[in-house]
């Protein structure tokens, strides 16, 4: 019996491994910013609706919070944007950039146009940047 127990800690710990060690998938090739270091924000927005993230990728944003958009994708990823959220639960703190559901904000106003086509990056240093700091430059989302 202390055998299968032994075993089956092993098996659920490699699986645990693997899993940490696993490559993201890309959201999309291209996104649309207002320059072509996706610095400026695009537009501000009002979360009309909680959002818990799947992964690092993707910020919290609370019901009514504000959130600067700094891009949004394109093609398969239409579906997300990236941007800061400001305000926390927790007081005041340093913003955060990542993606979120379009579908979870309502525009508030626009503040430059986005017709910029940057193409996206992602690999190793977006990776290791994600997994040793929450800050990251819209430019590697």
């Amino acid at each position: 019996m202390a055998c299968r127990l032994n075993i089956s800690l092993f098996l659920w710990l490699l699986l645990v491994i693997c899993e940490a060690g696993r490559q993201m998938s890309k959201l999309s090739n291209k996104k649309l910013c207002a320059d072509s270091e996706c610095s400026h924000p695009i537009l501000i927005a009002r979360a009309t609706q909680d959002y818990y993230p799947a992964d690092c990728r993707f910020i919290h944003i609370r019901q009514g919070q504000l959130v600067y958009v700094y891009s949004m994708l394109k093609d398969g990823g239409n579906l997300f944007w990236a941007g800061s959220g400001q305000g926390s639960y927790y007081g005041e703190q340093e913003a955060r950039i990542g993606h979120f559901p379009s579908s979870v904000v309502e525009e508030l106003q626009p503040l430059m146009p986005a017709n910029t086509e940057v193409k996206t990056t992602v690999g190793e240093k977006t990776h290791a940047q994600f997994s040793k700091s929450p800050h990251v430059h819209t430019k590697d989302l």
